[in-house]
């Protein structure tokens, strides 16, 4: 990718987590990724497209992320209840909480803005298929019907941990064992 392509999209996720949506003008943008505003309309015709390709970034890398953390623990052959506790674990060593309020300010705006719901879907579709080869691994039936109740769960406890100021994780465990046990408990 072009540096300063890279650099564009960096600034507007650094932005969108700090400031808000609202912060994002070609002149903060440009400003904050230290390139003209030339450059930053060069590469990006408008603020859907900068909006659109942020989201899209940070779900390729936290798609690579999370799935090198899917493959080992199917490579663990982990019990759902230390799944659990490791996915706690995972979730306690995120250490970049502005690009994660990002995302969520992305996936909100999604909401109101067509153009945007595309990159969104992709984003949940992406996470709903991470859920569905961890819930295969553990053995859970019919993974596909509770794949998007862990992605929800996850992103509604990733809300509430943003809210709260709390990057402990706590509880994400609990939660997800309990959903894990019912699931379970259903075959």
């Amino acid at each position: 990718m072009n540096d300063a392509r890279e650099r564009i999209l960096d600034a507007t996720l650094r932005l969108i987590g700090e400031k808000g949506i609202g912060a994002v003008t070609n002149r903060s943008v440009a400003t904050a990724a230290g390139v003209s505003l030339g450059t930053l309309t060069y590469h990006f015709a408008n603020q859907t497209d900068l909006l659109r390709e942020s989201l899209n970034r940070f779900v390729d890398a936290e798609i690579d992320r999370i799935t090198a953390i899917v493959l080992n623990l199917a490579d663990a052959g982990l019990a759902p209840d230390q799944a659990a506790e490791e996915v706690e674990r995972t979730i306690a060593a995120l250490t970049n909480a502005t690009e994660h309020v990002a995302n969520l300010e992305l996936h909100l705006h999604a909401s109101r803005d067509p153009e945007m719901r595309v990159a969104a879907i992709r984003s949940v579709d992406a996470y709903d298929r991470l859920a569905l080869v961890v819930l295969e691994g553990l053995g859970v039936p019919d993974p596909a019907r509770y794949a998007p109740t862990v992605v929800a769960l996850l992103y509604g406890l990733a809300v509430r941990r943003l809210a709260t100021g709390d990057a402990s994780g706590t509880g994400t465990a609990d939660a997800l064992r309990l959903l894990l046990q019912g699931a379970l408990a259903g075959s």
